[in-house]
C-alpha cells in the first residue's frame, strides 16, 4: 500500500511541477504585403521579450516600451530576417504598444521594399532558447489571407508564394498537429480526462462520459473563437482546476451504491475546458474567413490527442484490475489522491 501510495503521490507531484508550462510561449507574427513593404505586427508576452533584449524587467518593459526602441530594431534584424523575391529587407520599428491587460508587447515594423514580390521567405530566430515556443504566422496580400503557419524551428527559412493561395488540406493538417500538440502539452487537460476515468466501466459507459464532454467543449470552442462568448481567462482557468479538484474528490467519494456523477461532469465542465481551448485560436487573431476550417482542425486534433489519452488510461487500468482488483484500488485511490492535489495547487495558483 505504502508503495502504491508513493508512486500516485510521485506522479500527480510531476504533473504539478510541469503546470508552470501550461502557459506555452507563443508569439503572433502577422505580415501585410502592401505595394511599398510588409507591415510586420509582432505580439508576445512581455516576459518573453525581456530574456530576449538581455534579461530586462518585464514590467518596466510594460510601463516604458518605447526606452528599448534600438534594441527592439537590432533584435528584429537579426531575428525576423525576410526575403522578398531573394532581396533580404531591413526592418524599420514604427511603434512599440504595451498591452497591460493580457501582459503583452506588440512590435509593429515596417520593411520596405521597391515593388512588390511574388514570393517572400521567412526565417524567424526568436525565442530560440526556449524549444517549446512557437509562433503563429498569418501571412496577408493586401486583405487577402494566403498562409497560415505556426513556427517552431529558430532559423528555419519558409517560403511562401504570394500567387497562390493556401491548400485547404495545408491548413487542416497544420490544425490538426496543433490540436493535438496542444493537448499534451495541457496537463491540467490531461488530468482531467484521466480522473474521469479511474473509476472504470463498461466501453459504453466510458464513451458516452468522453462524448458528454466532446460535444460541450466544442460548443463553446467555436463560441468563443467566434468572439460570441467571451469569458475572461482569470475566470475560466481557476474553473478548469476546480473541475480537476471535483473530479478527483468525486472518485474518492464513489461507493458501489453511490450515483455515477461523471456524464454531468464530463459535459458541465466540458464548457469550461471549451474555452480553455479556444483561448489559444482567439488569441491569434485570426480573420473570420479564415475560421472555418482551422477551428474545425484544431478541434480534430484536439479530440483524436484526448481519444489517445483514454485508450491508453483505460487500457491500463483495465490491465491492472485484471492482474490484481486490490492493487487496481489502491492505484486508483492514489491516483484520485493526487488528482485532487495537483486540481488544488493549480486553483490556489490561478487565484493568486
Amino acid at each position: 500500500m505504502k508503495r502504491t501510495t508513493c508512486l500516485g503521490w510521485l506522479a500527480s507531484l510531476l504533473c504539478v511541477a510541469h503546470a508552470a508550462a501550461h502557459d506555452l510561449p507563443v508569439s503572433y507574427l502577422d505580415l501585410r504585403v502592401g505595394e511599398t513593404g510588409i507591415d510586420a505586427t509582432l505580439e508576445t508576452s512581455a516576459k518573453n521579450l525581456a530574456r530576449e533584449v538581455g534579461g530586462r524587467d518585464a514590467e518596466v518593459l510594460l510601463q516604458q516600451p518605447e526606452t528599448q526602441r534600438q534594441e527592439f530594431l537590432a533584435l528584429a534584424a537579426s531575428r525576423i530576417r525576410i526575403d522578398a523575391d531573394g532581396i533580404l529587407l531591413h526592418p524599420e520599428v514604427r511603434e512599440i504598444t504595451a498591452l497591460p491587460a493580457r501582459r503583452d508587447l506588440r512590435l509593429h515594423l515596417f520593411y520596405p521594399f521597391r515593388r512588390p514580390p511574388d514570393q517572400i521567405s521567412v526565417t524567424f530566430g526568436f525565442f530560440s532558447s526556449d524549444p517549446r515556443h512557437q509562433t503563429f504566422l498569418n501571412l496577408y496580400r493586401g486583405e487577402a489571407l494566403k498562409h497560415q503557419d505556426i513556427l517552431r524551428d529558430a532559423g528555419v527559412t519558409h517560403s511562401y508564394s504570394l500567387a497562390r493561395q493556401q491548400s485547404t488540406l495545408a491548413v487542416i493538417r497544420q490544425f490538426v498537429r496543433e490540436g493535438v500538440h496542444h493537448i499534451f502539452i495541457g496537463p491540467d487537460h490531461i488530468l482531467f480526462v484521466v480522473g474521469l476515468l479511474l473509476l472504470g466501466g463498461t466501453i459504453g459507459q466510458l464513451c458516452k462520459i468522453v462524448t458528454a464532454f466532446t460535444v460541450a467543449h466544442s460548443l463553446t470552442l467555436g463560441l468563443a473563437t467566434l468572439n460570441l462568448v467571451t469569458p475572461p481567462a482569470h475566470l475560466i482557468e481557476p474553473a478548469i482546476a476546480l473541475s480537476i479538484v471535483f473530479v478527483g474528490a468525486h472518485a474518492i467519494l464513489f461507493r458501489a451504491q453511490s450515483r455515477d456523477w461523471r456524464l454531468l461532469f464530463a459535459f458541465g465542465f466540458g464548457f469550461i475546458h471549451g474555452f480553455g481551448f479556444a483561448n489559444v485560436l482567439r488569441e491569434m487573431e485570426l480573420p473570420r474567413d479564415a475560421l472555418g476550417w482551422s477551428l474545425f482542425s484544431f478541434n480534430l486534433g484536439v479530440e483524436i490527442g484526448q481519444v489517445c489519452i483514454v485508450l491508453a488510461a483505460a487500457a491500463a487500468l483495465g490491465l491492472l484490475a485484471r492482474r490484481s482488483a486490490p492493487l487496481a484500488r489502491r492505484v486508483v485511490t492514489a491516483s484520485s489522491f493526487g488528482v485532487v492535489a495537483a486540481g488544488a495547487f493549480w486553483l490556489t495558483q490561478r487565484l493568486q
